[in-house]
């Protein structure tokens, strides 16, 4: 997983921040326009960032849908009566589904989400338009630096987990169970995680944010929950011989203890013999090679 820690959002983050950070300076009113994988867009208004958008991430459209407020058949509904607008804000508040704080805090998450989404692909290049608006832009903009402070942050935190993912790049499948309990979040991951789908598309499955997901995944990944077909298993590591654990064995049993030797027991001299007489063998005493040694050295 080293090449997705290198690879998130390195290169992209600078070329954007950069980019940012001139629209900024200028108070540029308008649409920075990124191209790349995914690329994306951001609006500004007098250098602010009032809004961002990403096919890598779902839009504020897509998290209030996913939030069961209301259905795509009364969403459908006004949109229509909104004029095709696509995203009818008046229309949510005057009909219930949803109140102004909701929606701004729904926008904002969008925002931030597509930033991330953006920068932690491949930023190719960045084009200024002018004249163009937001369809769901945040009352208050946001200053780029603190922008991308924040999607910087992001990305580093997703590095530093032990199986990290970029949103794009693996498509987790279901492990085999584990016996733990699960998250809502992750129960619904786990359904709809088949192999297929990286954590972009799981986000927009469960209608949240691709930053969130792939953070899950993520962990997920390294609590053994999913898995990923084409992640390589991990290498045993082989110590050398000299820093090897010494393999324990059993001790050799014990051999029974050996009797001592019976002692030699010499003949009695009787009065009147012969020295070497006495000293010569008998079934019970000394050898024979003694007995002419001794006898030997008498005749000397």
């Amino acid at each position: 997983m080293s090449d997705v820690r290198d690879a998130l959002g390195r290169v992209g983050h600078d070329r954007l921040a950069s980019a940012l950070a001139a629209c900024g300076r200028a108070e540029f009113t308008g649409e920075l326009r990124v191209s790349g994988r995914p690329g994306g867009a951001f609006h500004l208004r007098d250098g602010l960032v009032v809004a961002a958008r990403s096919p890598g991430a779902p839009g504020p459209d897509v998290l209030l849908l996913r939030s069961d407020r209301i259905d795509a058949e009364r969403w459908a509904d006004l949109v229509q009566e909104s004029g095709g607008a696509r995203w009818p804000a008046a229309a949510l508040v005057a009909r219930g589904y949803a109140g102004a704080t909701q929606l701004r805090v729904v926008c904002v998450m969008a925002l931030q989400d597509a930033a991330f989404a953006i920068a932690a692909g491949r930023v190719d290049a960045c084009e200024h338009i002018a004249g163009t608006e937001p369809h769901a832009p945040v009352p208050v903009g946001e200053a780029p630096a603190r922008l991308m402070q924040d999607t910087a942050r992001k990305l580093a935190s997703l590095a530093t987990l032990p199986c990290p993912v970029s949103p794009e790049g693996q498509r987790p499948r279901p492990a085999p169970p584990t016996g733990r309990r699960l998250t809502p979040l992750q129960q619904d991951l786990l359904t709809h995680a088949d192999g297929r789908r990286t954590a972009r598309d799981l986000a927009f499955r469960v209608g949240r944010g691709v930053y969130t997901v792939t953070v899950e995944v993520a962990r997920m990944l390294a609590e053994g929950f999913l898995e990923c077909p084409g992640t390589p298993a991990p290498i045993p590591v082989r110590l050398p011989p000299h820093l090897r654990a010494v393999e324990h064995r059993e001790p050799p049993p014990e051999s029974p203890p050996v009797p001592p030797a019976a002692p030699t027991v010499l003949p009695r001299r009787e009065p009147g013999s012969s020295g070497i007489a006495a000293l010569a063998p008998s079934r019970h005493g000394a050898s024979w090679k003694g007995f002419f040694r001794l006898r030997h050295q008498a005749a000397e």
